[in-house]
């Protein structure tokens, strides 16, 4: 399995390649173009929930084509985004470098929480700032927004 989620470099995105525990192994690395397919560049590293796991950022808009290595037998993913045949007649997986969508907006809106909490004034500046004057701003932030109730 693959899970994709924005990544600190600009214009990458963040790709998690995950193996379930189930698999016993000594040795899994994730090879593709990415890493030029060296067999041994990109180690998984297999987790104390026994998940195996590597991460690597790509490129937004690009996508690559890997397998795993698992103690010297190649494998497919076919739950990756997709599958493409090789010069050796096999399979290759294949790993696209796009957010999907909802995690889009879900970016943009708290870019601009983040942007608006600069923009705080005296909080911000380090100025002192009175309880008062805390409320008030609370209250405009969340002006509209229904509390929540215990059933």
């Amino acid at each position: 399995m693959i899970y994709k989620t924005p990544s600190p470099v600009p214009g990458h995105v963040r790709v998690t390649f995950e193996l379930p525990s189930c698999i016993w192994a000594d040795r899994i690395y994730l090879v593709g173009d990415f890493n030029q397919w060296c067999e041994q560049a990109t180690p998984m590293r297999q987790d104390r929930d026994g998940v195996w796991r590597a991460t690597i950022d790509l490129k937004q808009g690009t996508q690559a084509e890997f397998r795993y290595l698992i103690d010297g037998q190649w494998r497919t993913d076919f739950h990756a985004d997709g599958e493409t045949t090789n010069t050796f007649g096999s399979q290759n997986s294949v790993a696209r470098a796009e957010l999907p969508e909802a995690v889009v907006p879900a970016i943009v809106q708290q870019s601009s929480r983040a942007r608006e909490r600069t923009r705080l004034g005296p909080v911000a500046t380090g100025a002192p700032i009175t309880t008062r004057q805390l409320v008030e701003r609370s209250r405009s932030q969340h002006a509209g927004v229904m509390p929540l109730r215990a059933a």
